[in-house]
């Protein structure tokens, strides 16, 4: 019988996603990994696998919680407030960027530019994350398109598309250092410019 595991997964879990966060995946060793969760090798390699899989599950946690975040603001409801989530969400992530001090960006965006090309679990679960997302952008569209906040002749998968890019697009730009007014202003431009039906 297996005996049970000494430590605390989640802490775990945590202090290496604050390591591969910080040093990104090719800079970051399993010796790393060791010293800042206070475990031997050993016991990593027999909980979590290799490096590889030690990442997958921090990058699927983390897209998971990417999308929670989303789904807890655009949870859906009256359709005369469905503007006012779509809004609520786009501030939210620019203030989020904004906050980011340190110029780390996102988790998603930097796994996803060092590994989707080579690393098929990580380019898969990044894939689903996104569309989630869209999915999540465009209900809230479609809901704001029947209240008539935005044009119903508009395509409510474009309109999310663009939603999306501008998102994620602010984390890249965040981390390249701009300022926390521009990134503020980047989230109204991108609100004040989705149609609106003509007489409004």
């Amino acid at each position: 019988m297996p005996r049970p595991r000494a430590f605390d997964e989640r802490h775990v879990l945590e202090r290496a996603r604050e390591q591969f966060w910080t040093t990104g995946y090719a800079g970051t060793r399993m010796d790393d990994i060791a010293r800042v969760t206070g475990l031997g090798k050993g016991s990593l390699y027999g909980a979590f696998g290799d490096k590889s899989g030690l990442f997958h599950r921090v990058f699927g946690d983390w897209c998971t919680a990417v999308i929670a975040v989303a789904e807890e603001h655009l949870a859906g409801g009256p359709d005369e407030e469905a503007f006012n989530r779509l809004s609520a969400y786009v501030h939210l992530m620019a203030e989020n960027t904004a906050a980011d001090i340190e110029h780390r960006g996102c988790l998603l965006a930097k796994g996803v530019a060092e590994l989707t090309q080579h690393d098929p679990t990580v380019a898969g679960r990044s894939a689903e994350t996104m569309t989630a997302l869209l999915t999540l952008l465009r209900r809230e569209i479609t809901a704001a398109q029947r209240h008539g906040d935005i044009d119903s002749a508009a395509d409510p998968e474009g309109l999310a598309a663009m939603l999306l890019t501008v998102v994620r697009g602010m984390e890249a730009v965040g981390k390249a250092g701009l300022p926390p007014e521009t990134l503020r202003g980047i989230a109204e431009t991108a609100l004040a410019g989705l149609p609106t039906p003509e007489g409004r």
